[in-house]
C-alpha cells in the first residue's frame, strides 16, 4: 500500500511539472489581471489569451517541429517559449507590446552540443529589439586533435517585426541559418590563420 502511495504521488508530481511547463499564469499585458499562455499540443501552436483582448485567443502559426520537450516558462516581463531536441534547443522570448498591442517576439537564444567530436557546439543569443548577435562556438580542429573555442561573433542581426501571430518554428530555423552561416565564417578565420 506504502509503494502505492508513493508511486501515486511520484506520477502527480511528474504530471504537475509537465503540466506546470506547457502553461503560464499571470499578467502579461499590465493591466493587473491574470492572463494565461499555453501549447495547444493538438494544433501544434502556442496560444496566448489576454485580458486586455477580452481574453480572445491569440495563437502563433503551426510550429510543426513542437514535442515533448517544448515548453512555456516565465520570463521576467513576458515568457519563453523553449523548443528542445537531444542535442540543440532554442529559447524565445516574448514580451507584450503596449503600442501595437501585441504579444511580440523580442530575443532568441539557439544551443549546440555538436556532433561526435563536439564541432559546432555552444551557443547563440540575438537580441530583436537592438539587433545585437553574441555567439560563442566551438571548432573541432583536425591537425591539432583537439577543440578550440573560436572567438565570440558579434554581429547585427536584423529580423523585422515578429508577432505572435507571425510566430512558427521557421523564424528560429532562419536564425539558425544566420547563425550557422556566422559560425562558418569564424572557422574559415580561424583555419587561415592558425
Amino acid at each position: 500500500m506504502l509503494i502505492f502511495r508513493i508511486t501515486s504521488l511520484l506520477l502527480l508530481c511528474v504530471f504537475t511539472n509537465t503540466y506546470a511547463q506547457k502553461e503560464l499564469h499571470k499578467d502579461l499585458d499590465f493591466d493587473g489581471k491574470i492572463d494565461t499562455v499555453y501549447l495547444d499540443i493538438e494544433q501544434s501552436k502556442i496560444v496566448c489569451i489576454l485580458s486586455s483582448k477580452n481574453f480572445k485567443r491569440e495563437e502563433s502559426k503551426v510550429i510543426d517541429m513542437l514535442n515533448e520537450n517544448s515548453s512555456i516558462k516565465d520570463a521576467k516581463n513576458g515568457f519563453y517559449f523553449n523548443n528542445d531536441w537531444m542535442r540543440s534547443g532554442y529559447s524565445n522570448q516574448f514580451r507584450y507590446n503596449k503600442n501595437q498591442k501585441k504579444i511580440q517576439l523580442i530575443g532568441m537564444s539557439r544551443y549546440e552540443y555538436g556532433n561526435a567530436a563536439n564541432e559546432g557546439s555552444g551557443e547563440s543569443s540575438v537580441n530583436l529589439l537592438t539587433d545585437n548577435y553574441i555567439g560563442n562556438w566551438n571548432h573541432y580542429d583536425i591537425d591539432k586533435n583537439t577543440l578550440v573555442e573560436l572567438p565570440s561573433i558579434k554581429a547585427n542581426m536584423h529580423f523585422n517585426n515578429i508577432f505572435l501571430v507571425d510566430f512558427n518554428d521557421e523564424v528560429y530555423f532562419d536564425y539558425g541559418l544566420k547563425c550557422a552561416n556566422l559560425f562558418n565564417n569564424a572557422v574559415k578565420v580561424y583555419e587561415e590563420n592558425k
